[in-house]
């Protein structure tokens, strides 16, 4: 048998236009094998990962405006494929050939990958299609979509089915997400988290974050996600944070993450933290606290310091911030939607509810907060709920031994 040094080396590319994104932890592990090679092909020049080599690709322009609003989206996502190609064809010119493509769908970088490499086994990896009824665009307001935003919607899924087309398998994160996609096209995509690293957001000894007022008796009210905007329910919760603020003169609200909009509509009032305090009433302002984004390190000891986890979703992709909580055994108050039903049940591994109403939300928060030792069997079910089905101990082999298929990988 061959040793390890002269064995031929098994290339693996992942193609995404953040980094590492959903491949942090499977990408990790194959740059470990001494067997084989790693490129990330990405548009994020920030960030590494050890034994990996990053790519960067950069689309020539932005899309047009002249173009059709309904395909502004899809000719970013063709602009974005065509710069990934060039950025592909060089390294293809060295000498490196891929034996698995791993592609995240959505953004089209990896529209032209199978045009390039014809004969790799393609797995991708698709988080959304796009619905203008019933999902994520009307929740807040029923039937508020109106002919000519559903017709832009729809576009919206052209190059997503394109690069499904190409695929050998396409993973899907949850089984709400897969739901989202046309039954024709559903057995074409397995099911499979991305993982979440449960011996890294365990229970622990947490903080807030240095600098932060906050006594180490006072009860704490947590709020975090990538964006502070309407589909993770920023509004409301700040309207709820404002009532119970009101009711507990000993409670502080710890809010991480960046003031931005990265789902859904744009703001056209400009900030939303800057709006979030006009409507605190100015006694509670200094205990309503923004941290910005918060590294891992220091979001694990936040998790570890609530009282209570608020986490809220339209009907969308799931944040990997409700499960790193649960993984942390966080007392969770968290959106009664079909995406946060799927891995937590009222009063079983939280306490769900309809965020639409703030005051509905303010209630369960203050119910959170008078459970704070009783809460206990909350806790340990929601962090055994993640550990059951979400680690990346029990998924990182499955995600290998998909890559691997006919024996690429």
């Amino acid at each position: 048998m061959p040793s390890v040094r002269n064995r031929p080396r098994r290339r693996v590319l992942f193609v995404h236009e953040g980094f590492p994104g959903q491949y942090c932890h499977v990408a990790a592990a194959l740059a470990r094998r001494p067997d084989h090679q790693v490129v990330f092909l990405t548009r994020q020049r920030a960030g590494g990962l050890p034994g990996v080599r990053k790519l960067i690709y950069t689309p020539a322009r932005l899309p047009r405006r002249a173009t059709h609003r309904y395909l502004q989206a899809a000719e970013a996502a063709v602009l974005s494929g065509q710069a990934a190609y060039r950025a592909c064809a060089t390294i293809r010119q060295s000498g490196f050939v891929p034996d698995v493509v791993c592609a995240h769908a959505g953004f089209g970088p990896g529209l032209f990958i199978r045009d390039l490499f014809p004969d790799v086994r393609l797995v991708g990896l698709f988080e959304w299609y796009y619905r203008a009824q019933a999902s994520d665009a009307d929740y807040f307001a029923a039937g508020a979509v109106d002919a000519d935003a559903a017709a832009r919607i729809r576009l919206r899924n052209a190059t997503i089915l394109l690069e499904l087309a190409q695929c050998d398998v396409g993973i899907c994160p949850t089984a709400f997400q897969r739901a989202q996609f046309p039954s024709l096209v559903q057995p074409r995509l397995v099911q499979l988290h991305d993982g979440i690293d449960t011996a890294f957001f365990a229970p622990g000894r947490g903080c807030v974050p240095a600098g932060l007022p906050i006594p180490d008796d006072a009860p704490v009210v947590t709020y975090a996600t990538r964006g502070l905007e309407p589909y993770r329910g920023f509004g409301q919760f700040i309207e709820a944070a404002a009532l119970v603020l009101r009711q507990r003169p000993d409670l502080h609200v710890v809010v991480a993450g960046a003031d931005a909009v990265f789902y859904g509509a744009r703001s056209t009032r400009g900030s939303h933290q800057a709006a979030a305090l006009a409507t605190i009433r100015e006694a509670d302002r200094p205990r309503l606290h923004f941290t910005g984004s918060l590294p891992q390190p220091a979001l694990r000891d936040l998790f570890r310091r609530s009282t209570v986890h608020v986490y809220l979703t339209v009907p969308f992709v799931l944040s990997w911030s409700i499960l790193e909580a649960m993984a942390c055994g966080c007392l969770l108050v968290a959106a009664d939607t079909a995406p946060v039903q799927e891995v937590a049940s009222d009063g079983v591994e939280a306490l769900l509810v309809d965020f639409r109403s703030p005051a509905a939300l303010a209630e369960r928060i203050l119910e959170g907060l008078g459970r704070r030792d009783a809460g206990r069997p909350l806790r340990e079910r929601a962090r055994a709920r993640i550990e059951r089905d979400y680690s990346i101990a029990k998924l990182l082999p499955r995600q290998l031994d998909l890559l691997q298929g006919s024996g690429a990988v």
